[in-house]
């Protein structure tokens, strides 16, 4: 059995109560589309969006919402449910078009438990997968290698996802 360890992640999962009371899901939605760079976010629809992880476990992780504020997957209505499915599908649609991975991840994690690093704004993580996307750094050395900046990635990434 394989194992794949994000021990990097620990910065922000002991740090997420302090970072903000606020959802920072929510402030990045809530922004014009003439800040939607600066807080990340790709795409946004009728009912969800599509938002880059800053602590991703790859380069090109996203993260498809709910707009509306909900840390209750089970809440979430047919209207929503079908869009964050239909945004995941254009999510992969654009990060194969655009940084080429073999393979994905696709899920979520409800609860601190299961993993979530935030539990009060239910999500969905697309995380692109390339063979031998693993190594020793973040083992030895807590230390995520991603290749390329936010930045230039999310040029690259917004033009598939419109």
């Amino acid at each position: 059995m394989e194992h794949l360890w994000a021990f990097w992640r620990s910065n922000y999962i002991e740090r997420v109560d302090e970072l903000s009371s606020d959802c920072f899901l929510c402030e990045a939605v809530k922004q014009p589309p003439e800040k939607w760079r600066e807080y990340l976010v790709l795409h946004k629809g009728k009912n969800a969006f599509v938002i880059m992880n800053l602590y991703p476990y790859n380069a090109g992780h996203l993260m498809v919402c709910p707009i509306r504020h909900t840390d209750d997957f089970t809440s979430l209505t047919d209207e929503e449910l079908l869009e964050i499915n239909k945004l995941v599908q254009a999510s992969i649609e654009a990060l194969k078009k655009t940084i080429s991975p073999h393979g994905f991840n696709v899920g979520w994690n409800l609860g601190r438990v299961a993993g979530a690093g935030l539990e009060q704004h239910v999500h969905c993580h697309v995380v692109p997968r390339w063979n031998g996307d693993t190594n020793f750094m973040p083992i030895l050395s807590e230390t995520k290698v991603i290749s390329q900046h936010f930045l230039e990635l999310y040029d690259r990434i917004k033009p598939n996802l419109d």
